[in-house]
C-alpha cells in the first residue's frame, strides 16, 4: 500500500552534534539512552480505518515523527514501518451501521489519513502495510507458532498460549486483575469457554456469516489483532539476528500497552526467537474540554475538521508539542488559539533581516529533543529566541534556524 508523499528534510550543518537519543521505555519504566547504531528499526501501529485522524492519532504520530527526524538528523538510517488494521470488528461494525461496503469505508479513511499526515508534515514510513495485503505473511507467522506447539483450537478458532513467552506481562506492568479488565475492554475474550487461559490471544477467527474471510491452512477466516503486527514488523524490518532485540522501537498510543503490545511481543518472541523491542514508547491520551476523548462519547476532534475550519497544520503540531509526549493532555480551544498566535509570531521573527543569535538555539533544541523528546523545553527555548529577536538582538541566521525547525520539529514555516 502506498504511503503519503515523501517530505523534504533540509540538511543541518555538520557543526551541530547529536547525543544518543534517550526515550521513556514502558518496559523498564525508565528513560533509557538508546545504543548508538547506524541503522534503527521502528514499528508504529497504525489506524483501524473506520474514522481518521483525531487529535489522539495526531499526537501519537507526531511523537514518532520527532523520533524519526532526530535519528535521521543524527546521521542514522531509520527503517520505519507502519501498518493499517484494514480488517477488524470495529471497521465491519461501522460499515454495517452506515450501510456501506467495508472496503470502501477503509479506503476512504486511509485516503483521509494520508492527507492529514501530509498536512501535518509527518515523514512517511518506508513500508505502509495493510493487513489484507499482508495476509500471506500473517498465515506464515501463525504456521510458525503452530510448529512451535504454542497454539490450540477452540471450536474452529485458533489461539496462542500467551504464557509460552515467559516474559508475558513484564512490558506492561499490570496486575492480572488489571490485565483481565483491560483485555475485556479492548477487544479480548477472557471469559470465552474452552480457552486454556483467559489471556490466550486469538490468532485466527473462523469466518462468520456475512463477514469476509481468507483461505488458510486453518480454514476460511481472518486474523486476530495482535498477530498482524508481529508478521508485518518481522518481515519488513528484517531484524538483525545478532542483536538481542528484533527491533529498536515499538510505538503507539498508551492504550496499546496492553493487550496489543504485550501480546504482539509475546508472539513475536516465539516466531522470531528474539525479544521483540528494545524500547517501547507510548504517547499519552488526548482529552477534550475536561472529558476523555472517545468514539463512544462522540467527542472526537478530527485533524481534517480543524484544517477545514482554517486552522494551520503547523499550529496543530505546535499545540501538541506543548506537553511531554508520554503524558495525557486535556485539549481545549485556548491551547489551539495560543499555538496559532505563537506560530504567527515565530514566522514574523524568522522573516526579519536581523535576528538574535541562532547557533546556541539550534544546539539547545537538539539537546532537548535528545533528552526524551522534551518539546516543552524546546518551546521555551524558541519563545526566548523570539522575545530576544523582537527586542532587537542580532547576530543570528534566520534561514538556518528556519531550516533546523523544519528538519528537527517538522515546522514548515
Amino acid at each position: 500500500m502506498r504511503a503519503w508523499p515523501e517530505i523534504y528534510i533540509p540538511k543541518l550543518s555538520s557543526r551541530f552534534s547529536f547525543q544518543p537519543l534517550s526515550l521513556l521505555n514502558t518496559a523498564t519504566q525508565q528513560v533509557e539512552t538508546m545504543p548508538e547504531k547506524s541503522v534503527y528499526r521502528m514499528y508504529v501501529c497504525g489506524i483501524t480505518p473506520y474514522d481518521a485522524t483525531h487529535l489522539g492519532h495526531a499526537a501519537t504520530y507526531l511523537t514518532f515523527d520527532l523520533t524519526h527526524r532526530y535519528l535521521k538528523a543524527s546521521g542514522a538510517e531509520v527503517r520505519f514501518v507502519q501498518n493499517i488494521t484494514d480488517i477488524d470488528d470495529p471497521l465491519l461494525e461501522r460499515a454495517a451501521r452506515d450501510g456501506i461496503d467495508w472496503q470502501d469505508l477503509a479506503n476512504s479513511q486511509i485516503d483521509l489519513f494520508r492527507g492529514d499526515m501530509a498536512d501535518l508534515h509527518v515523514l512517511p514510513p518506508q513500508h505502509y502495510v495493510g493487513v489484507v495485503e499482508a495476509m500471506p505473511l500473517v498465515v506464515d507467522s501463525i504456521m510458525k507458532l503452530q510448529e512451535s506447539g504454542t497454539t490450540y483450537s477452540v471450536e474452529n478458532d485458533l489461539y496462542f498460549r500467551i504464557h509460552s513467552d515467559e516474559e508475558f506481562g513484564t512490558r506492561s506492568h499490570y496486575t492480572d486483575e488489571q490485565m483481565l479488565s483491560i483485555f475485556a475492554e479492548r477487544g479480548g475474550d477472557p471469559q470465552r469457554a474452552g480457552k486454556e487461559n483467559p489471556f490466550d490471544a486469538l490468532l485466527w477467527l473462523a469466518q462468520r456469516e456475512g463477514e469476509p474471510g481468507w483461505q488458510s491452512p486453518f480454514g476460511m477466516g481472518r486474523p486476530g489483532w495482535h498477530i498482524e503486527c508481529c508478521a508485518i514488523a518481522l518481515h519488513y524490518l528484517q531484524p538483525d539476528t545478532h542483536d538481542d532485540f528484533a527491533i529498536d522501537i515499538q510505538g503507539g498510543g498508551s492504550d496499546l500497552i496492553f493487550p496489543h503490545h504485550e501480546m504482539s511481543a509475546a508472539q513475536s518472541r516465539i516466531i522470531g526467537r528474539q525479544r521483540f523491542a528494545r524500547t517501547y514508547v507510548h504517547a499519552g491520551m488526548i482529552g477534550l474540554d475536561g472529558e476523555k476523548m472517545s468514539k463512544s462519547k462522540g467527542n472526537l476532534l478530527f485533524v481534517s475538521q480543524l484544517i477545514a475550519e482554517g486552522v494551520e497544520p503547523m499550529a496543530i503540531r505546535w499545540a501538541l508539542m506543548g506537553h511531554q509526549f508520554s503524558q495525557d493532555l486535556m485539549w481545549n480551544r485556548e491551547i489551539l488559539v495560543k499555538a496559532s498566535t505563537e506560530i504567527d509570531d515565530l514566522r514574523l521573527q524568522l522573516s526579519r533581516v536581523d535576528v538574535a543569535p541562532t547557533d546556541e538555539v539550534i544546539a539547545a533544541i537538539i539537546s532537548a529533543l535528545g533528552d526524551n523528546l522534551d518539546t516543552v523545553k524546546v518551546q521555551t527555548i524558541i519563545r526566548s529566541w523570539m522575545r530576544d529577536t523582537s527586542e532587537g538582538m542580532i547576530g543570528g541566521e534566520a534561514g538556518e534556524l528556519s531550516r533546523a525547525l523544519d528538519t528537527l520539529l517538522g515546522l514548515a514555516l
